[in-house]
C-alpha cells in the first residue's frame, strides 16, 4: 500500500468490502481484534465457513461474536464500508465541505443516505469537552449564519415619514442564527450556536473555554466586553475601520478568526446553501474539525476522523432532532 492516502490509493485499494473491511480493522484494531463486549485485546479469531458472514469474530473471553464496525458509527449500516470510506475522505478533503448531492452522485447510493451518511461523519468529528482550558493569546467573536432577510425595499412609507415614523422593520440578524466561536492563536477553534448573543449567554461559555490568565482580543462588541471582566481583555474598534494594532510586541487583531469565519460562510453559503438551526451544530464540528486538522495531510485528517467513529451511533430520528 502506498504511504499517502489519498482518492486515488482508496479507489485502487478499497474498491471492493473485505480490503475496506481489512483497513478498518487495521485502524481500529493496530494490537489485535478488540472485543466490543467484554473489552479483551488480541483474544479473538476470525469464523470462516460458507454459511459465516464476511469480518466475523469470536471472543475467546465472553464467547460472544462481533465485527469491526460494531459499536461505531458504520453499525447496523447496510450502505457498502468502501463508499463509507470514500465519504469520509471526500468531507475531510473538501476545504469547504461537500454536498449530500455531491456524495449522492459520486457515490451511487440515494440523496437520503447520502445526507444520512453526511451527519454520521459530522457527529464522529465532534470534539471532545477541553482536557483543559485554552490559554494564551485567545480571539473571541460571533458571527450569524443565513440568508438575506426578504422584506422589500428598506424604506418608509410616505405617511410613515410625514408623520416623522420610523419603520418598523425587523433586524437585518432576525432570520439569521448566531455562532460563537473561541480560538486560541495557533491552536484550536471551538464553536457554539446560541441563541441569542448576551453576556449571560456567553459566560458559561468563556468560564468553561478560557484560562483565567488568558490574553482576550475582541472587537468593539459591548456585549462580548460584558463575558469577559474577569479576563485580560484588549479590543480593536472595528467602526472605526482599525483591525491591528501593536501593544508591548503583541499584535491586537481578530483577523484569524475572521479568517476562520470567511472558510465557514464560504462553505455554508457556497456549498451547502441552506442550513436548518437543528442541524447547525454538527456542520460547526465539521469546519472546527477540519481547521484544527489544518497542518495535517487529507489522508491524515481522513485516518483521524476514522479513529473518531468508535463509540458512537446517531439514529435517523436523533438527526433530525436539536442539539
Amino acid at each position: 500500500m502506498e504511504n499517502e492516502l489519498n482518492l486515488a490509493t482508496l479507489a485502487k485499494y478499497f474498491s471492493d468490502e473485505d480490503k475496506a473491511r481489512e483497513f478498518l480493522e487495521a485502524i481500529r484494531w493496530p494490537d489485535g481484534p478488540v472485543c466490543p463486549h467484554c473489552g479483551v485485546i488480541g483474544e479473538a479469531y476470525k469464523l470462516q465457513g460458507k454459511s459465516t458472514r464476511p469480518g466475523l469474530w469470536k471472543c475467546k473471553g465472553c464467547r460472544k461474536p462481533f465485527t469491526v464496525t460494531v459499536g461505531t458509527i458504520f453499525a447496523d449500516s447496510h450502505i457498502p464500508l468502501s463508499k463509507w470510506l470514500l465519504a469520509y475522505h471526500l468531507l475531510c478533503a473538501s476545504k469547504k465541505g461537500m454536498s449530500a448531492h455531491q456524495l449522492h452522485r459520486m457515490l451511487k447510493v440515494t440523496y437520503r443516505s447520502a445526507w444520512f451518511m453526511a451527519h454520521r461523519i459530522r457527529y464522529t468529528m465532534t470534539q471532545e469537552p477541553l482536557s483543559s482550558k485554552l490559554t494564551g493569546v485567545i480571539e473571541v467573536d460571533e458571527t450569524y449564519v443565513g440568508g438575506k432577510l426578504r422584506v422589500g425595499p428598506y424604506r418608509a412609507k410616505p405617511y410613515m415619514r410625514a408623520r416623522g415614523r420610523k419603520p418598523n422593520y425587523p433586524s437585518v440578524t432576525s432570520n439569521k442564527a448566531a455562532v460563537v466561536s473561541v480560538l486560541q492563536r495557533g491552536g484550536k477553534v471551538q464553536s457554539r450556536h446560541v441563541e441569542r448573543v448576551t453576556a449571560e449567554n456567553l459566560k458559561p461559555i468563556v468560564n468553561q473555554m478560557i484560562a483565567e490568565d488568558a490574553h482576550v482580543m475582541t472587537d468593539s462588541s459591548t456585549v462580548l466586553k460584558g463575558a469577559l471582566v474577569a479576563h485580560k481583555h484588549d479590543q480593536v474598534n472595528h467602526v472605526a475601520k482599525e483591525y491591528v494594532r501593536y501593544e508591548d510586541g503583541i499584535c491586537i487583531t481578530t483577523n484569524t478568526i475572521e479568517g476562520y469565519f470567511a472558510t465557514l460562510k464560504r462553505g455554508i453559503n457556497g456549498v451547502y446553501h441552506h442550513v436548518g438551526k437543528q442541524h447547525l451544530h454538527r456542520y460547526l464540528s465539521e469546519f472546527d474539525f477540519r481547521y484544527n486538522s489544518r497542518k495535517e495531510k487529507d489522508g491524515d485528517r481522513t485516518l483521524l476522523a476514522l479513529k473518531s467513529t468508535s463509540g458512537k451511533r446517531l439514529m435517523l430520528r436523533d438527526s433530525r432532532s436539536v442539539n
